[in-house]
């Protein structure tokens, strides 16, 4: 049966078009292997179907289309690397999973760049032939070249995509350039190009900590331009297929194996902080309107504002006891563990005292229950809860679960305001919330 089309809502009112295939397992949520989208066309391709039934096999997988590609929102005019992000943190938020994966390709996959080094939920991130640094390809005088076909002669543009992007020619590329005009206006690849040609990926590589692949075949850009060493845990893989995924049987076993929760160890690993899995404290805090500050201020103003909080937000989580999970960004915020409910409230209140320093607002949620640390990361549904949380605070406010409330009522000097039962996305039962007040 064909998978049943949905739509999800982004933070800043984007509808994104995607379907689920198969159950259980970690999701695995997958940009376009074509570069362009169209998540119903793809499903008349018969070898490509049979490709997302292998995938679907042991897990559920996740296909979406990107803003202005495919049944999502065209004519969109938000294409910075914030709204990019934007739609796979949509599908996060609507998939209430503790854990995904993410499998990117060329351009239309660098936005997971950002979304595994900022979200909780990214388990193992996957790269395929990933575009990273923007301004050094599609500024190219070939690129630049191809870019004036996009406004003059849209066929003549998808058929010469087709055999510089892939190598093809005849049957294979005029029926790809069929597919690519059924996927995107030329209007929306003008933005979505030019979108993509002025950010540098490659920022965030550093930032990645969670177990990352990396296949390159020979359609891939050169190594050198992905700075791929620069993420801790990177495994670099040469498929020497000349082929599209969906025909690549090398790329897709190297896929299954380093997806799998039977792999090895991995090769290399961050350093642990804190304690043993166990019992935590949890303390969550992000950017309010980070997605309206961005716009206004702009994504490298934002980035800098972010950065200065973030780094007074560790110090106050390390001047009051506790742990930051230096692999776990959320979003613009900090997730940190705590041994003592009165220490995660007193962060909590020096870290509002830190946002006010930058002319930023914070909302913060606390929660304590079991945890489970895989190398820097914590997870678990205690983790899920206290971020749920904290998307429940006002801006400025912090809310603590009623666990830490009872912790924390006779030792951390503050008093607390019940709000009362909230149902929380993902989490099975109504969670009972309270206001820390001072005094």
């Amino acid at each position: 049966m064909e998978p049943q089309i949905q739509y999800c809502k982004t933070s800043d009112g984007v509808s994104i078009a995607y379907w689920t295939m198969g159950e259980g397992g970690v999701p695995l949520i997958m940009s376009a292997p074509f570069g362009w989208s169209h998540i119903s066309n793809e499903l008349r391709i018969p070898e490509l179907v049979s490709w997302y039934e292998r995938l679907a096999s042991t897990r559920t997988l996740i296909r979406y289309d990107q803003r202005n590609q495919g049944l999502s929102d065209r004519g969109v005019e938000r294409v910075s690397e914030g709204a990019l992000a934007s739609d796979i943190e949509a599908l996060i938020e609507r998939l209430g999973a503790s854990q995904v994966d993410l499998l990117g390709f060329y351009g239309s996959g660098a936005p997971m760049l950002r979304v595994a080094a900022e979200h909780l939920s990214v388990r193992r991130l996957v790269v395929w032939n990933l575009s990273v640094n923007g301004p050094a390809i599609f500024t190219n005088p070939r690129w630049r070249a191809m870019r004036g076909l996009v406004e003059s002669d849209w066929v003549l543009f998808t058929e010469t995509f087709a055999g510089v992007t892939f190598g093809w020619s005849g049957a294979e590329a005029h029926q790809w350039a069929r597919f690519t005009r059924r996927a995107v206006s030329p209007e929306d690849a003008a933005l979505i190009m030019d979108a993509l040609a002025k950010v540098d990926w490659s920022p965030w590589l550093a930032r990645i900590l969670v177990p990352t692949l990396v296949l390159r075949d020979p359609m891939n850009i050169s190594l050198a331009e992905g700075k791929w060493a620069d993420i801790p845990d990177a495994r670099l893989v040469d498929v020497r297929e000349r082929a599209m995924a969906y025909h690549n049987q090398a790329g897709l076993r190297a896929v299954e194996e380093f997806l799998s929760d039977r792999q090895q160890t991995p090769a290399v690993t961050a350093p642990s902080h804190g304690a043993a899995s166990g019992t935590a404290i949890i303390l969550f805090a992000d950017i309010a309107n980070s997605t309206a500050l961005t716009e206004d201020l702009g994504d490298a103003a934002f980035r800098d504002k972010a950065r200065e909080l973030d780094e007074a937000l560790r110090r106050a989580i390390t001047s009051n006891g506790g742990t930051a999970i230096d692999g776990k960004l959320l979003g613009d915020g900090v997730l940190a563990t705590f041994g003592a409910a009165r220490e995660a409230i007193a962060c909590a209140a020096a870290c509002h005292a830190a946002a006010n320093n930058v002319d930023l607002a914070i909302h913060v949620g606390v929660h304590a229950g079991d945890v489970i640390r895989e190398s820097n990361n914590v997870y678990g549904g205690a983790v899920n809860i206290a971020s749920r949380v904290a998307n429940e605070a006002a801006a400025g406010e912090t809310l603590v679960s009623a666990t830490v409330r009872d912790l924390a009522r006779t030792s951390a000097g503050v008093s607390f305001e019940d709000r009362g039962e909230r149902e929380l996305k993902g989490v099975g039962e109504p969670v009972r919330v309270f206001a820390v007040r001072e005094g």
